[in-house]
């Protein structure tokens, strides 16, 4: 039975059940299903089979093997996406399959899979009220209970704390539970940087001798399940992406009880810088809470109940930034979930695709990588019959608004920048253009072929016309501190390109996706 059936028909059953079934309506009102897309929820209830059974189904049994891929026993077949590999494998694997199963540990569920075999215990409980905490190789991702974090020195600091490896000092933080000094101190290797690893923070663990809820030092118990951040930035859209993807992923990681994907979380980012970003939205994904920054609880002894210290945003060999891709592969299932989930729980609206091709140009409105003949090359695309063009400036529309528009078009045009990022939430059919890479050429490549979107770029480098070489705010000349013109006839031919594309893929895409405002957070 497709998935889509069996999610209607469990929601149907669960919202219309007969009213002489009071045993059921009991059983119904203890349980609630996590806001999910439809192909994720079948996956969230197989991986809990436990409160799959509980579902009234009226007698209806649901069989379906899906999983997302991380799984045991997870075979290729059911995986959430198989990822594309086309490209010859000599001279980069063994077989196609080794090819295959690299880019599917490098950059999707298998690298979920990877962490969670190497989660490993760091400070072992021996009452069920004690302490825990465990983490994967080099403390890239940790999660512990009733720890004692320590902050009442930062009433002293003088400085604004962002990307500081001394937040806390030998001692605050505390944990009452058995450590292993020496395997924590094996993993401090990746503290190279304060965005690599958890050690800088790690490395202050001590063990305290009374249980941490008992001891009469929190001054602040936060009950809430924490995830504490370490941000790479918040106004360039692709670092601050580093950011919610690993959180994301992290959902994954720490799927270890069926609140995975509840919203009834606390955010806390590792810095006192007042939290703002433009897209600061996307953090409603995942918390129905307001976020807290290090200044909400300075000068306290703060004590969490559950803690999650997430994967990070420049790992070595990590996700989205620093991500090694194999030649040839494209399309990680772990990055299209991302994009999914984003779209349904900030509730973007979908437009089935239409006859003409919907082109979206991104206009730029910054001191450098403007298109200076931007108005010709705009002319002769709307002239074509068979698209749809517009042009958008997204500084100046609200991130919800920004997605509502990248959603539903099918060719994204723009300079090299941080903007480009938007193609995570391009139709899976839809094509990326990035009109001049700016001599950073694998940047936005390498991230569509993660998504699985399409990519073209000017390749004519004699029928570009920079301003001037380009001055770099540090010296020299620099092709990203210039502004560009383009050969009209040059540009309207990789556009074309680009619409071969997508229609030579769209067949394959134009089922519609469930519209998130069908699917909301449901009750059972």
């Amino acid at each position: 039975m497709p998935i889509l059936l069996i999610l209607t028909g469990i929601i149907s059953l669960t919202l219309g059940m007969d009213h002489h079934h009071e045993d059921a309506k009991h059983l119904a009102s203890k349980l609630t299903l996590p806001n999910l897309p439809s192909e994720h929820l079948i996956r969230y209830l197989n991986t809990f089979p436990k409160l799959k059974k509980q579902l009234p189904t009226n007698g209806t049994k649901i069989i379906s093997t899906a999983c997302w891929g991380h799984e045991r026993g997870c075979s290729p077949d059911a995986r959430f996406q198989t990822p594309q590999c086309p490209g010859d494998h000599t001279g980069w694997a063994r077989s196609k399959e080794a090819q295959i199963n690299t880019f599917y540990q490098q950059a999707d569920f298998g690298y979920i899979q990877e962490q969670l075999a190497e989660l490993t215990p760091q400070c072992v409980p021996t009452y069920l009220g004690d302490s825990s905490l465990e983490c994967t190789h080099y403390l890239r991702f940790c999660r512990g209970r009733n720890l004692l974090f320590d902050f009442r020195d930062l009433t002293h600091r003088t400085e604004r704390i962002r990307y500081h490896m001394d937040v806390l000092r030998p001692g605050q933080l505390l944990g009452h539970c058995e450590l292993n000094r020496t395997r924590m101190s094996a993993e401090m290797d990746h503290i190279g940087s304060a965005l690599q690893s958890w050690g800088p923070e790690l490395r202050n663990f001590d063990v305290l001798p009374h249980p941490i809820l008992e001891s009469g030092l929190c001054d602040e118990v936060v009950n809430t399940p924490t995830f504490i951040m370490k941000i790479d930035a918040t106004y360039n859209m692709y670092h601050h992406f580093c950011d919610f993807f690993n959180l994301y992923a992290s959902l994954f990681v720490n799927q270890s009880h069926p609140a995975a994907f509840n919203t009834d979380v606390q955010i806390l980012i590792w810095e006192t810088y007042p939290y703002d970003s433009p897209f600061r939205d996307t953090f409603k994904a995942f918390s129905q809470r307001p976020v807290w920054t290090l200044s909400d609880l300075e000068g306290k002894r703060v004590c969490f109940r559950n803690v999650v210290l997430p994967l990070l945003p420049r790992m070595i060999f990590g996700l989205f930034y620093n991500t090694p891709i194999i030649q040839g592969c494209s399309n990680s299932g772990l990055f299209r979930a991302f994009s999914e989930f984003i779209l349904h729980r900030l509730q973007i609206p979908y437009e089935p695709p239409r006859r003409k091709l919907r082109i979206t140009y991104l206009s730029r409105r910054t001191k450098y990588r403007k298109v200076l003949n931007e108005e010709e090359l705009l002319a002769r695309l709307e002239a074509n019959e068979d698209y749809s063009v517009q042009r958008a400036s997204y500084e100046r529309l609200s991130f919800p608004d920004q997605l509502a528009i990248t959603r539903n078009t099918d060719i994204l045009i723009g300079m090299h920048g941080a903007g480009l990022t938007h193609l995570l939430f391009l139709p899976n059919w839809a094509c990326i253009f990035e009109l001049y890479n700016c001599e950073d050429p694998n940047c936005y490549k390498d991230l569509a072929r993660l998504r699985g979107v399409r990519y073209r770029t000017w390749e004519q480098k004699e029928l570009v016309y920079p301003q001037d070489e380009g001055h770099h705010p540090e010296g020299g000349a620099h092709a990203k501190f210039t502004n560009y013109s383009f050969d009209v006839e040059e540009f309207v031919h990789l556009v074309a390109e680009a619409a071969k594309d997508v229609r030579a893929h769209k067949e394959y895409s134009q089922g519609e996706p469930e519209n998130p405002h069908k699917t909301q957070h449901t009750e059972l």
